[in-house]
């Protein structure tokens, strides 16, 4: 049984309670039915355990992704003076081709693409495979331009000094230039970070269960959409005001050892 009636649930409760407002009785029983009744916090819990997967398995791919494409761009423009080699010509060639496809088209419809004519998945484990890749993928052409301006503020005497000490071209970005950039761009990652939290809340529509599906589901069960979607707004709020706190931590602790 997944219907309560207000007037059976209200004949249960004290009489103190019966006095109340009605809009309070009515406000109480509807937090009964989405959260308390046949242990509906679990549509919740399970929810936020795959947006959670979703969220950092995108970011991963997406910093993976961004980093290697920053580095081609950045590679091509340092040697645009001394004509760069056929090779990394192309390769910079089909970085601004995925740039500009990716950044061009709306995430719903890379999702929609993704879903049903690249990859068709048919589990779980697909969809949230699914989910990942194309949230990765959407996520790395931003932090692409992100890291690509992070790595051009550093002066070009780092990467004088780092050959000079014996590091190849890789080496000194990893090591040396890539570190001094992410400080920089600290704040730009965070809040894509936070973007592709909220992003997450788009892969229902290739049938995965995230926290927004889940919420939907409560709604399609209880016929109320008040308290389930105020419930679900406060939930994305509280995490991104806590994501947002650890980034303002993690940015002092960096600014302290520069001192």
């Amino acid at each position: 049984m997944s219907m309560i009636s207000f007037s059976g649930w209200l004949s249960d409760m004290p009489q103190w309670f019966q006095e109340w407002p009605e809009w309070i009785q009515n406000f109480v029983f509807q937090l009964y039915q989405t959260f308390i009744y046949q242990d509906r916090y679990m549509f919740f819990v399970n929810g936020l355990k795959i947006t959670f997967i979703v969220t950092i398995g995108a970011l991963i791919l997406g910093t993976i992704i961004g980093l290697f494409i920053a580095i081609i761009r950045v590679s091509h423009d340092s040697v645009t003076e001394k004509k760069p080699n056929f090779l990394l010509r192309i390769m910079n060639r089909i970085c601004i081709w995925y740039l500009t496809i990716i950044r061009g088209t709306p995430m719903m419809v890379q999702l929609l693409i993704m879903g049903f004519v690249v990859m068709v998945p048919n589990t779980e484990t697909e969809c949230i495979i699914c989910g990942i890749v194309t949230l990765g993928i959407n996520s790395g052409a931003y932090v692409a331009e992100i890291a690509r301006s992070g790595i051009m503020s550093i002066d070009s005497g780092q990467m004088e000094a780092g050959r000079s000490m014996g590091f190849n071209y890789v080496q000194t970005m990893w090591y040396i230039v890539i570190p001094q950039a992410f400080k920089n761009i600290l704040p730009a990652l965070g809040n894509e970070m936070i973007t592709l939290l909220k992003d997450t809340s788009l892969v229902s529509v290739i049938a995965l269960r995230d926290v927004t599906k889940q919420t939907q589901n409560i709604v399609s069960l209880t016929y109320q959409a008040y308290v389930p979607y105020i419930s679900l707004a406060v939930i994305y709020l509280v995490i991104v005001m806590i994501m947002t706190k650890l980034l303002s931590i993690l940015e002092r602790r960096l600014r302290k050892s520069e001192r």
